[in-house]
């Protein structure tokens, strides 16, 4: 038998599989949490065309309509904005650099990860205090910094976010392919001749997916609470550009007088954070027949 035929039987997954999904669906809090996300989707990505009003426009004469009180559903800011309009555009921004940032995070924690956990000795050990180094500043003054170094905008604000993400993903990965590098199948595909890539990406990789799912999905929740924290500050996202974290920014010396300003975007921030949480308890309760379903 060659390298190139040897597989593992994956059959022997399948009941796991869809025993994994049928907890995840009893897990209340995470089916309810994926419902809120896949609704707030929806509703930021195709909201916005159903809607009179776009998140740009200026209507003087109803300048700090509250809501329900005017063709204005959730009423309007500073300058007469529809804050509907606003706060779905917003969510398109911060869902986006939510999913990016994670998808870069977890690229790159993965990569680092594998390499370390399965060659361990000197190259693993360079890598893990690379890490280790890196967990030693606190994120959000880290993120700040990086801020104030490039112009604020979309793509730097997920790079940012994504640079400073990664390392937590790489213990995860690591611990996992350190594990499993020495198992019966494992060194079985490299007796056959397989090479180091293929163990890991073929063979490795997928028995380490369960807490990498995890990890994604804290991800999202962690990256929009980063957009919202450095665009409150005034590094992120830049007006007229709308986003849930520049929002609260902007509506904070409104407080007493035009309360729902700061109201909408954190209610918004709180139900996809919360919802993205909710998830990923599902998901590592779920991928772990041990853990007892709430």
């Amino acid at each position: 038998m060659s390298a190139d035929t040897f597989q593992l039987p994956l059959d022997i997954e399948i009941p796991a599989r869809k025993g994994a999904w049928a907890r995840f669906r009893q897990h209340r809090l995470a089916m309810a949490g994926a419902a809120v996300i896949l609704a707030l989707a929806l509703i930021c990505f195709f909201g916005p065309l159903l809607l009179p009003f776009d998140e740009t426009h200026i209507d003087v004469m109803q300048r700090f309509a509250p809501p329900l009180a005017s063709a204005h559903l959730l009423g309007t800011d500073e300058l007469g904005r529809d804050m509907l309009a606003r706060l779905m555009m917003g969510g398109r921004i911060s869902l986006g650099i939510g999913f990016a940032a994670m998808a870069i995070a977890i690229a790159i924690g993965t990569g680092v990860g594998m390499v370390a956990g399965y060659h361990g000795g000197v190259i693993g050990s360079l890598l893990m205090r690379l890490v280790d180094a890196i967990l030693c500043f606190p994120t959000i003054f880290l993120l700040l910094a990086l801020a104030a170094l490039v112009k604020p905008g979309l793509l730097s604000m997920v790079l940012l976010i994504a640079a400073t993400s990664w390392m937590n993903v790489a213990r995860i990965v690591e611990a996992q392919i350190r594990g499993l590098r020495d198992q019966d199948y494992a060194v079985a595909a490299r007796s056959f001749g397989a090479s180091h890539l293929r163990v890991m990406f073929r063979e490795l990789l997928p028995n380490a997916m369960a807490p990498i799912l995890v990890a994604a999905t804290l991800n999202v929740a962690r990256a929009i609470l980063l957009e919202s924290y450095v665009s409150f500050l005034g590094y992120g996202i830049q007006p007229p550009t709308a986003s849930w974290g520049n929002m609260l920014n902007n509506a904070q010396i409104y407080l007493t007088s035009a309360p729902w300003l700061a109201i909408l975007p954190g209610v918004a921030i709180t139900l996809a954070v919360t919802s993205f949480n909710f998830v990923g308890d599902g998901l590592r309760d779920a991928l772990d027949p041990r853990m007892e379903i709430r």
